[in-house]
């Protein structure tokens, strides 16, 4: 994939609109996320639920959940129609790639299940074992993150948000995104994305059993490209765009370590 210059994703991010402000919620006041490189950090940023190995710098952090959540209002503002998932993702993947990711494949494939019942969180964390590796640290993010969203209540915030931002009656599409540093600084990002659709209509979506004849459950998964200059000159703008969405839309999880 060829890389986007400075001046092209500056334009892209001038031009691009957004759905109207969200009107006040019931939810209770968002606590300031405070982004620490020290430490293996989560959010729900919407649809997607993001974790960040110890040593991603807090700048990196704060892009990714701002690349992750004008991803997902500009996929929702182009296509209106909620069971319209696939069309919904090449939406998402053209932002991030007009911002300086870089995705190799787009390609969804479905999910084998061989049990009679499943749930979404382990097929999360069966595609997040392939592409992570077993025994790896970011995948022990990835568990711990699940782990921590299992223990809250159904009516949580956390999972308020996620719920409403993911499913749609019989559909469902929702992303997991890892960002790790390796032993050199180089920064990775593991972006794993989802598009359910059942028989009957959907009350919840992770932690929740299906039967296997009753529900499609596809994929994208791999590891993405970062286009270091591009995400930074972008940053700002991004924010300032971002202004008054980002307490409906994100909030971070408790400390996972």
């Amino acid at each position: 994939m060829t890389s986007i210059a400075v001046a092209d994703a500056l334009s892209f991010v001038s031009r691009v609109e957004l759905p109207s402000t969200p009107a006040l919620e019931s939810l209770e006041a968002r606590a300031e996320f405070n982004f620490d490189a020290a430490k293996a950090q989560a959010a729900i940023v919407g649809s997607d639920i993001v974790s960040f190995v110890q040593g991603v710098t807090e700048e990196r952090r704060r892009d990714i959940v701002n690349s992750a959540l004008l991803a997902q209002l500009v996929a929702n503002r182009n296509v209106p129609d909620k069971d319209n998932v696939l069309a919904w993702y090449e939406a998402y993947f053209d932002t991030l790639s007009n911002i300086g990711w870089a995705a190799q494949t787009k390609q969804f494939v479905e999910h084998v299940e061989t049990s009679e019942n499943f749930n979404a969180h382990e097929a999360i964390l069966a595609v997040a074992t392939t592409l992570l590796g077993p025994g790896t640290a970011a995948l022990e993010v990835v568990v711990t993150t699940l782990n921590a969203l299992s223990s809250m209540e159904r009516n949580s915030p956390w999972i308020t948000i996620f719920n409403r931002e993911s499913q749609h009656a019989r559909s469902a599409r929702f992303q997991v995104t890892l960002a790790e540093q390796d032993e050199q600084g180089q920064f990775l990002v593991s972006l794993m994305a989802f598009a359910l659709k059942a028989d009957a209509n959907l009350t919840q979506i992770l932690f929740f059993k299906f039967r296997s004849n009753e529900v499609r459950i596809q994929h994208s998964s791999g590891k993405l490209t970062i286009n270091s200059p591009v995400l930074t000159a972008v940053r700002q703008p991004v924010e300032e765009k971002l202004t008054s969405f980002a307490s409906h839309y994100v909030r971070s999880l408790p400390d996972l370590e």
